[in-house]
């Protein structure tokens, strides 16, 4: 007799999947038995993810886009939809780390890097795939945020501000659809993790002291199958 998964027959989308706790969450996610849509810049990064799944027997497609780009979000909708008629979950991974500075030494460019991969991609992917969660039987939206976005810290003013827009803009479209449908929206802090975002932060950080990216993906796959209320947050320690 065979097991059937906990996420067979759902489709997932993961963005900043071809690294760090993105790229975990997608394998994790496809081992439970969705199909994981994986979204991130690098075609060569996406196919070695996409090997992982295939080769523990999961299902997977890449969309190589940059989230960042005007109506790269809006076309990659268009092209979901043609496929599928739901989106079960969407997981929002994908961030940019500006350098740390002090607040008057603020880089622009850098910044409104990460404002637009940050902020202005998430309201991006929240507009044009809220019909297609929507029409899930029980859709879930996580996103990744930073301890920086709730509590200031010097040097972090960059990327802090753009978490604290990035976590407003997910509680606020949580709010307004949790009464209309089962739809429900969390936040994730996954706090000290191994990857390389971690490494550019705190360079002098030996890796082995924080955990791995695969404990993050284990919790975020164990919440979707939950029946959390929106405004959901929590801290993976």
């Amino acid at each position: 007799m065979t097991e059937t998964k906990p996420l067979s027959g759902r489709t997932a989308l993961v963005t900043g999947a071809s690294r760090g706790i993105g790229a975990a969450t997608a394998l994790a996610l496809a081992e439970a038995g969705a199909h994981v849509i994986l979204v991130a810049r690098k075609v060569k990064a996406l196919e070695e993810v996409e090997d992982r799944i295939h080769a523990v027997g999961g299902t997977s497609t890449i969309a190589p886009i940059d989230i960042a780009e005007q109506d790269a979000v809006a076309r990659l909708a268009t092209a979901i939809s043609g496929r599928w008629d739901s989106l079960d979950i969407l997981v929002i991974s994908a961030a940019y780390l500006p350098q740390l500075t002090p607040f008057a030494q603020i880089d622009s460019k850098e910044f409104v890097q990460a404002i637009m991969t940050n902020v202005v991609a998430t309201q991006a992917l929240l507009a044009a795939f809220d019909p297609l969660l929507r029409n899930a039987e029980a859709g879930r939206v996580i996103g990744l945020t930073s301890s920086v976005g709730a509590g200031p810290r010097p040097f972090w003013g960059a990327y802090g501000s753009t978490k604290a827009a990035f976590d407003n803009l997910l509680d606020t479209y949580g709010a307004e659809v949790a009464k209309l449908s089962p739809l429900r929206v969390a936040i994730i802090d996954p706090g000290a993790t191994r990857t390389e975002m971690r490494a550019r932060a705190y360079p002098g950080e030996n890796p082995d002291s924080v955990k791995p990216p695969e404990a993050v993906a284990a919790r975020i796959t164990a919440l979707v199958q939950e029946d959390f209320e929106t405004g959901h947050r929590e801290r993976v320690d």
